[in-house]
């Protein structure tokens, strides 16, 4: 009995000891000129090892924050030991959609996820600073804003993913119109800033591209547009369809999905 105990009390101190490492860090932003809360998750071995890590980037969705993935999926800090690589958990705001305002002048989420976090986190942290090695993925608001953001830095991104992202601008204006122009004012503008429209710029073969979104989301048809696109435009992509709707309990289950894409991507 001694003994059984012994080896549930090490099986116990084993699964707490493999356990990813969480900090909560700020990273200021020269473009905004503020001070933006993130979410670091690095694996265990990170302080014992020498080792450098391939960086997964999570952005949330609308009216979410740094900590929601943590909530979303409290096993991210199993994944990132299962998988040896670092998660970086941005603030987005509420409704920043991940891009730079033409209209707001100290509005600029794009240069801060796609330059100043990169380059701090690269700074601060033992990451394999390459394209390679380096991916985003995001939740609705956050979907978009990481495919978004991935066409328009593929030199900074290789692969991308979008759970029940909101992927053509002119589909949800409504919350947008603080950020952008009037869609009637100026439609191409909307254009410009929709990964719809921005698909027509990508090259086979360039971006690793994973599209997953509930049948029952409202955001299916938007989704399904882009798939098609896609295969028009003969870009390759992951595309998936299941059960389930704009919740987080979906959005917990296909990261464990994007994950092991992102782990396929990082050991070409």
């Amino acid at each position: 009995m001694k003994s059984l105990l012994l080896n549930v009390a090490l099986l116990l101190s084993c699964s707490i000891c493999f356990a990813g490492q969480i900090e909560t860090i700020k990273v200021h932003s020269a473009s905004m000129q503020k001070e933006i809360p993130c979410t670091i998750i690095y694996p265990d071995s990170y302080k014992t090892s020498k080792s450098s890590y391939p960086v997964v980037y999570l952005l949330h969705g609308r009216s979410g924050n740094y900590t929601s993935w943590l909530s979303i999926s409290p096993a991210l800090e199993k994944y990132v030991d299962q998988y040896q690589l670092i998660v970086v958990c941005p603030d987005g705001g509420d409704y920043s959609w991940y891009l730079d305002s033409p209209v707001l002048k100290d509005f600029r989420y794009e240069t801060f996820t796609a330059n100043e976090l990169i380059g701090f986190v690269d700074k601060n942290y033992r990451t394999i600073a390459d394209k390679g090695h380096r991916a985003i993925a995001g939740l609705s608001m956050g979907g978009h804003g990481a495919v978004y953001l991935s066409i328009k830095h593929q030199d900074v991104f290789g692969a991308a993913a979008s759970i029940s992202g909101g992927l053509d601008m002119r589909e949800i204006d409504s919350s947008m119109r603080m950020v952008l122009p009037d869609i009637k004012d100026d439609p191409e503008i909307w254009k410009k800033h929709s990964v719809y429209c921005l698909a027509d710029s990508l090259k086979n073969g360039q971006l690793a591209l994973s599209i997953d979104c509930g049948v029952a989301d409202g955001f299916i048809k938007v989704n399904r547009n882009v798939h098609q696109r896609l295969l028009e435009l003969k870009i390759d992509h992951d595309y998936t369809e299941r059960p389930g709707g704009h919740t987080g309990e979906y959005w917990g289950n296909s990261l464990k999905y994007q994950l092991i894409f992102f782990d396929s991507f990082f050991k070409r």
